[in-house]
């Protein structure tokens, strides 16, 4: 993925602040927000772990779990022409829209793996 960095495991997502003139990182799919700063890459990876382990030690004492659980289910909303040209691709691919979507998500964010989603029409 781009603009990220991974740490112990868990993904932040990077970003400049011109500002501050440093780099920020927040880690994503958290039970709560978790961030650092720093002005190089060696300075996030540091920062990165010690806010993770920070973060970590805090879910523990308060007995919470640190990862956020998702559903696998998000609605989007999109011109009814782009629904109309992407269910035609799903159908030209012999796929369900459902599984088209995931299969093109899964090929834009290289690297990370995809469960196979429940087949549906819609």
């Amino acid at each position: 993925m781009r603009n990220t960095m991974e740490i112990e495991g868990y993904r932040a997502v990077i970003q400049f602040d011109p500002d501050i003139d440093m780099f920020r990182g927040e880690f994503v799919g958290l039970n709560g927000g978790a961030d650092f700063y720093a002005r190089d890459i060696a300075g996030l990876r540091r920062e990165g772990a010690v806010s993770l382990k920070v973060f970590l030690d805090m879910c523990r004492e308060d007995g919470v779990e640190p990862r956020r659980q998702f559903s696998g289910k998000f609605h989007v909303r999109i011109p009814p022409e782009l629904h109309a040209t992407i269910s035609a691709a799903a159908a030209a691919d012999g796929k369900s829209l459902n599984q088209w979507v995931v299969d093109e998500l899964s090929a834009s964010v290289s690297g990370s793996v995809a469960s196979p989603a429940p087949r549906s029409h819609s």
